[in-house]
């Protein structure tokens, strides 16, 4: 009988059979992880919203498209005197913008996003002459109105004016109509319907624009070149164009495009809504790299890695001292990496990623030498685990702070790691058959 429940507790206690429950327990464990990473997501998605938010109230991400020259136009199509309408735009032969974008950070409770005031110089050049019978239409020159599209009309933030043929024209509200864009100004521009091929020339218009996010060009111009500089050190160059110079250091960006009409896909003059130029629109967007919610999560895709790594370490440790440790105390472990993830997330959000990481690191540090001082014998145990936690941490962060690198880091350093194992478990043979 005492040979019997002697066999048992050595079935019992098998390394064999510990390693089955503690593998099961870990996939058990993912249930958490995936928890947490849902509330990661939830908070990344109250955060996007607060961004939205600010953005209505602030401006929205702006495009500028023009300015351009509209003329209305009739022509008769019946013989009852029935006529149809529509407004030829001209396109400026020459289109600069310059501009200066000044960010700035903006909270709604714990959640925060970026805005910017802008400086812009418009300038360039309209050519009328060759376009005064285009189509069978009348044109209603005394009429006509050059109008600039922006994407939010509330981050006009100064009086605009537009200075063409030594006068000056101020702005009204409204696009005058919706062929090339919805929203956006205009300016009154008659022409001599008896010379119409005299009108245009160089004109000038300053323009400060709020928005959020991204600010963005149409290429409207024949030639056309936009300069941007600012102090976001965070750029992303977006849009069909990229800049043909670009600079993006610690202190900002600056950057420069030059496109012609023949790189676009709309032409020069055109009559009715058969275009939109916003859709060979180019900028810049100002991103928030990797905030703390997105580099949380990435973090908390390491879980498994960290729970599977320690649970190996203590059965290495089973295994070269003789000594037992409860699955009970395995669970423990689990559970107290898991916490890092949250406190991560919830620390991150008021503090920052770099402080939170390294709080929530050094206290799951912390909590569990203290736990296996107590529990293990040994002290060079205790060093162990610490210093494999301790290691697991510095290169998880700094796998985070990468960015072209960071998958084949990870790769290298999980290759390496498997290859340590490997020699480690050969070396000492810790498993027999």
């Amino acid at each position: 009988m005492e040979t019997e429940i002697v066999k048992q507790e050595k079935w019992y206690e098998s390394i064999t059979v510990k390693m089955i429950l503690i593998g099961i327990m870990g996939l058990m464990l993912l249930i958490p992880l995936v928890l947490i990473m849902e509330v990661i997501r939830e908070r990344a998605g109250n955060a996007e919203s607060a961004r939205t938010e600010i953005g209505a109230l602030w401006a929205s991400a702006q495009t500028v498209t023009g300015p351009v020259l509209n003329v209305p136009g009739t022509r008769v199509v019946a013989n009852d005197g029935s006529y149809v309408t529509t407004t030829m735009h001209i396109l400026p032969d020459e289109l600069k913008v310059n501009g200066v974008l000044e960010p700035e950070m903006r909270y709604r409770g714990i959640y925060e996003t970026v805005v910017y005031d802008s400086d812009m110089e418009i300038s360039g050049i309209f050519t009328v002459a060759g376009y005064e019978q285009l189509s069978e239409y009348t044109w209603q020159w005394d009429k006509a109105y050059i109008s600039l599209g922006v994407s939010d009309n509330k981050g006009i933030s100064d009086k605009a004016e537009l200075t063409i043929g030594g006068s000056v024209i101020s702005a009204i509200p409204g696009a005058g109509q919706t062929d090339l864009f919805e929203k956006g100004i205009s300016f009154p521009y008659a022409i001599d319907p008896s010379r119409p091929a005299e009108a245009g020339g160089e004109f000038k218009l300053h323009l400060s624009l709020r928005g959020s996010g991204s600010v963005a060009f149409s290429p409207v111009g024949r030639n056309t070149d936009v300069a941007l500089s600012s102090k976001w050190d965070a750029p992303s160059f977006t849009g069909n164009f990229l800049p043909v110079q670009r600079d993006v250091t610690d202190a900002g960006f600056t950057a420069s495009w030059v496109v012609t009409h023949l790189n676009r896909s709309f032409p020069q003059v055109w009559e009715g809504k058969r275009y939109n130029p916003a859709d060979d629109a180019f900028g810049v967007d100002l991103i928030m790299e990797a905030d703390h919610y997105t580099k949380a999560e990435r973090s908390a895709k390491y879980g498994l890695l960290f729970i599977a790594l320690t649970f190996l370490v203590l059965l290495i440790i089973e295994l070269r001292s003789n000594q037992r440790i409860h699955i009970f105390y395995y669970l423990l472990v689990a559970l107290a990496l898991i916490m890092f993830f949250s406190l991560l997330t919830a620390l991150s959000e008021h503090i920052g990623f770099n402080p939170a990481y390294l709080i929530s690191a050094a206290a799951t540090i912390g909590l569990l030498t203290f736990f296996f001082r107590s529990l293990l014998e040994k002290g060079w145990m205790t060093l162990l685990i610490s210093g494999l936690l301790t290691g697991l941490y510095v290169f998880i962060f700094f796998l985070l702070a990468m960015k072209d690198y960071a998958f084949l880091v990870g790769n290298i350093g999980l290759f390496i790691l498997l290859a340590a194992l490997m020699i480690v478990s050969a070396r000492y043979k810790l498993f027999r058959v």
